[in-house]
């Protein structure tokens, strides 16, 4: 959420940044919520005023007795009526001011690039090398399907389309990626946290999904919403929400969590898109790194946690690139992203696999997660970062086709064999 203040303080400028995201961003609705909150405020106050002289002429008529106590403490009881009144309105005000708020996408940093769509995306750097296959490569769900390991028939019996059951060593593979990627990040200092898969929707708005998202999620239905429910999208809900309406101490920050989850995700937006394969999925688990920081430190915090998603990818030895996104391919939230996008020879395609975002104070202002600098200073709202380190399902796509084999069967990157018992191949 955007600080109130500064949009109404700052007016031309916040909408001359929303603009760079491209789009139509109304913001004179909010605009007139500010005046008409404005206006009621200072009435508010100057009947306030009129009341505290009241009060202090009571005082004194109070004393003196007569006629004139009576007609003051009708005039009181006239203010006070206003007064209470002039409240009940700026409360629906304030209400409305911070639903259309909600609705706002966060300002982007200046050092995001410029541009309208992914097209405009900037290649920051790429890590090792497309492998020269002498073959025509397969997709991953041709793969995973001649292997054994992928099921899409009978996933489709029990839960219609975008789902899969992976069997044998594919689910081996899908739980030892799982323990590799969070034994990596552990060892670099994140703590392991295994939260909830269903949240309220507190949760839901503190990072952002809603309101405006809501038709991508998957909820439970109750009749009066007395126990309404969400299944996570990522884990970035239950862990950034860890530290909701709460104040950290200074000296805590950085706080680094990991966490290994499902993903729940309706893809409301991408009919017909990636309908094969597990490229995208309803269901699908995934290693999510989530940062709380100090404002100050945040981007250099965002470059270390795109370099441990980046680890993952370099220790199984899968090339892959570095995208900046431009303004208009950020997300609702961030105020700069890195894509990291690894290389599917079975699609002649880059396709994301890790999405590394700064928030600044955007999730913490609607979660209201603040610090205290130091021992009797004011709280601050922290910065809060998060990325995924990794998707799994995705990753399980790389390994089977950058390792694939004339043959069909796929080598085992040596990273995972310990995990594995020892296995070399899938065949």
């Amino acid at each position: 959420m955007l600080d109130l203040k500064y949009v109404l303080s700052n007016f031309d400028e916040v909408a001359a940044k929303l603009a760079r995201r491209g789009g139509s961003i109304d913001l004179e609705p909010v605009r007139r919520l500010g005046e008409e909150r404005r206006t009621l405020l200072q009435e508010s106050e100057s009947l306030r005023q009129k009341q505290n002289a009241a009060n202090e002429q009571m005082k004194v008529l109070a004393k003196q007795g007569g006629d004139a106590l009576a007609g003051a403490r009708a005039e009181l009881k006239e203010l006070s009526g206003q007064i209470k009144g002039l409240d009940e309105k700026l409360r629906g005000i304030e209400a409305e001011l911070e639903q259309a708020l909600l609705y706002l996408p966060n300002l982007p940093a200046e050092s995001t690039p410029e541009g309208r769509s992914e097209d405009d995306n900037v290649q920051v750097r790429t890590w090792g090398e497309k492998r020269a296959l002498d073959f025509a490569p397969k997709t991953h769900d041709e793969l995973g399907t001649a292997l054994g390991i992928f099921d899409f028939d009978r996933a489709a019996k029990l839960s219609g389309a975008r789902f899969v059951v992976l069997r044998g060593m594919g689910a081996r593979l899908e739980r030892a990626l799982a323990a590799f990627m969070l034994d990596v990040h552990t060892s670099r200092g994140y703590e392991e946290v295994l939260p909830p898969y269903l949240v309220n929707r507190e949760s839901m708005t503190g990072t952002g999904q809603l309101p405006k998202f809501e038709d991508d999620a998957f909820k439970t239905r109750e009749e009066e919403q007395k126990d309404e429910k969400f299944l996570i999208p990522t884990a970035e809900v239950p862990v950034t929400n860890l530290y909701r309406d709460e104040i950290l101490e200074g000296e805590q920050l950085p706080l680094r969590h990991t966490a290994w989850t499902p993903c729940f995700r309706r893809e409301a937006g991408s009919y017909g898109r990636d309908t094969k394969g597990l490229i995208r999925q309803h269901q699908f688990h995934k290693v999510e790194l989530v940062k709380f920081t100090r404002p100050e430190s945040s981007y250099e915090e965002l470059e270390k946690l795109t370099g441990d998603a980046e680890e993952i990818l370099q220790r199984l030895g899968l090339h892959y690139r570095v995208m900046a996104l431009c303004t208009g391919d950020l997300g609702f939230g961030a105020a700069k992203t890195y894509d990291i996008e690894v290389w599917l020879p079975g699609q002649s395609a880059y396709r994301e696999i890790s999405s590394c975002s700064n928030f600044e104070d955007f999730q913490a202002r609607r979660a209201q997660i603040r610090f205290r600098p130091a021992k009797g200073e004011k709280p601050r709202f922290v910065h809060t970062l998060n990325g995924s380190g990794l998707a799994i399902g995705r990753t399980v796509v790389a390994i089977l086709e950058q390792y694939q084999r004339a043959d069909g069967s796929v080598a085992i990157p040596e990273a995972l064999q310990p995990y594995l018992g020892g296995a070399k191949e899938l065949r």
